[in-house]
C-alpha cells in the first residue's frame, strides 16, 4: 500500500486481498486508463479480470458465493481501484449497494435468485434514484407505479443519472406508489427490475436512451431509464412490501457515501503521488521545485489531507460494519474527502505547471474525475444538512 493511508488493525485476509488490488491497479489499469478514458471505451478486459479476482462478491455472503467481507474491506479496495481510474471502482460502486440492499432488505426467494449471480457477476446491479428536475428531493419522485387487480404493476416516469445503465442487468429503481401516507417519503417502493444489456427499448416498457456525455469519468456508462408501461410483478418488489423504498434505499446509500469518500480518497491520493513525483524531477532555479517552500508546503498540505480524508472514511466504514447507525459518519466522510480530493487534485494541477494542463499527463484526467465526487451520492450541501440536523439534535438545549 502507498505510505500515505495505512489502515491499522487488518486482518491478514484483508491485507492480502488490499495489496492484490493495489498490484493489479498498477500492473493492469494505470498503464491503459488514459487511452481508455481518452476514447470513452468501457473497459471490460479490466471488469473481467475483476470478475475472475472476485471483486463482484467482495461483500456478498459466503452462502451465497461471495466473499463475505466487511464495507472496511470493501472501501479499501474501491480506494485503490479509484487510485487507478476512478471509472473503474465505479463499476462496482451501484452494483454492491443493489447487492447490500438485497442482502439486508431483500425476501429469501429475492437473496436466493440474485446474489450467487451477482457474486460472479453474471448480474451486475444498477441503482437508479434520481430523475429530471429531481436532484436530492427524493421525496418529490415522479415516476409512479400503479397497482392492478391481479397484484401486477404498471411503472410510467423516467430516471436520470443511472450509472452503469447500460451495462448491468439488475436495477434497483425507487418509485412512487399509492401507500396513502401522509409524508411522502412513505408512499415510496423500490423494485428490482431485470434487463439485457445494451441501450434502446431493452425489454417492452423499459428504454435506455444512450449514454450521457460526461466532463470525466468517462468509460462507464450514464444513462437515462425511460418506463412506459413496463409491467412488474409483486415478486419485484424488494423485500416483498411497499412503501419501504426510501428507507431500503437511504441505507444503501450510506455504503454508497462510504463508496464516494473512498474513491476521493484513491483520486487524491493519486494526485499526491503524481505531485511529489514530478516536485522532486523539474527542477527551476537550480534544484528541484520540492526543494522551493512554496512547493513543499504545498505537499505537506496535500498528504495533510489525503491523511484525514482516509482516517474518516474508514470510520465510517467501521461505524457501518459494527451495525450503529453512521449516516452522520458517512457524511462528514463524503464531505470532507470529496472536498478535500478536489483541493489536492488542483495543488498537484499547479505543481505540474503547464504539463498539468496537457493530456499526456495524468492529473489532466484527475481534473475532470474530481468535480463528479462532490456531487455523486448527494452534494456537499446535503451533506451539510444531514449532519446540521443530528448535530441539532444531540445537542438540543
Amino acid at each position: 500500500m502507498t505510505r500515505l493511508a495505512q489502515t491499522l488493525g487488518l486482518s491478514e485476509f484483508q491485507t492480502e486481498i488490499v495489496t492484490t488490488v493495489r498490484q493489479f491497479v498498477d500492473k493492469e489499469v494505470i498503464p491503459t486508463a488514459q487511452e481508455l478514458e481518452h476514447s470513452d471505451t468501457y473497459p471490460q478486459a479490466i471488469v473481467d479480470k475483476m470478475k475472475e479476482m472476485g471483486l463482484f462478491g467482495l461483500m456478498i455472503p459466503e452462502e451465497y458465493g461471495g466473499l463475505g467481507e466487511s464495507l472496511l474491506t470493501y472501501a479499501l479496495c474501491v480506494e485503490e481501484l479509484a487510485r487507478g481510474w476512478m471509472s473503474v471502482s465505479g463499476v462496482i460502486n451501484t452494483h454492491f449497494i443493489v447487492a447490500y440492499m438485497i442482502r439486508q432488505h431483500g425476501t429469501d426467494a429475492q437473496k436466493q435468485k440474485f446474489l450467487p449471480r451477482m457474486a460472479t457477476g453474471e448480474t451486475r446491479g444498477a441503482f437508479s434514484m434520481s430523475e429530471p428536475e429531481l436532484g436530492s428531493d427524493v421525496a418529490a419522485i415522479r415516476t409512479r407505479a400503479k397497482r392492478h387487480d391481479d397484484g401486477t404493476y404498471t411503472i410510467d416516469g423516467q430516471k436520470m443519472w443511472l450509472t452503469n445503465g447500460g451495462s448491468s442487468t439488475l436495477v434497483a429503481a425507487l418509485v412512487r406508489t399509492d401507500e396513502g401516507a401522509d409524508k411522502p417519503h412513505r408512499n415510496l417502493t423500490a423494485f428490482l427490475v431485470e434487463k439485457p444489456t445494451g441501450f434502446g427499448e431493452v425489454v417492452p416498457g423499459l428504454t435506455i436512451p444512450g449514454k450521457l456525455d460526461k466532463l470525466g469519468y468517462k468509460g462507464i456508462d450514464t444513462t437515462e431509464l425511460i418506463f412506459d408501461g413496463y409491467r412488474a410483478s409483486a415478486d419485484d418488489v424488494l423485500g416483498g412490501a411497499t412503501g419501504q423504498g426510501f428507507f431500503q434505499m437511504m441505507d444503501g446509500v450510506e455504503v454508497g457515501r462510504v463508496n464516494v469518500s473512498a474513491r476521493a480518497c484513491g483520486v487524491g491520493i493519486r494526485a499526491f503521488e503524481l505531485a511529489v513525483r514530478y516536485a522532486q524531477q523539474r527542477e527551476t532555479f537550480g534544484k528541484p521545485i520540492a526543494e522551493h517552500q512554496a512547493v513543499a508546503f504545498q505537499l505537506a498540505e496535500m498528504a495533510t489531507k489525503v491523511e484525514a480524508a482516509h482516517l474518516m472514511m474508514v470510520n465510517a466504514a467501521r461505524l457501518k460494519d459494527s451495525g450503529e447507525r453512521n449516516d452522520v459518519a458517512a457524511g462528514m466522510a463524503k464531505y470532507l474527502a470529496s472536498e478535500f480530493c478536489s483541493e489536492v487534485t488542483q495543488q498537484s494541477f499547479r505543481i505540474h505547471g503547464g504539463y498539468g494542463y496537457s493530456k499526456e499527463y495524468e492529473i489532466e484526467r484527475l481534473m475532470r474525475d474530481a468535480p463528479f465526487l462532490l456531487i455523486g451520492e448527494g452534494t456537499s450541501e446535503i451533506q451539510k444538512n444531514i449532519i446540521s440536523k443530528r448535530l441539532l439534535s444531540d445537542y438540543r438545549v
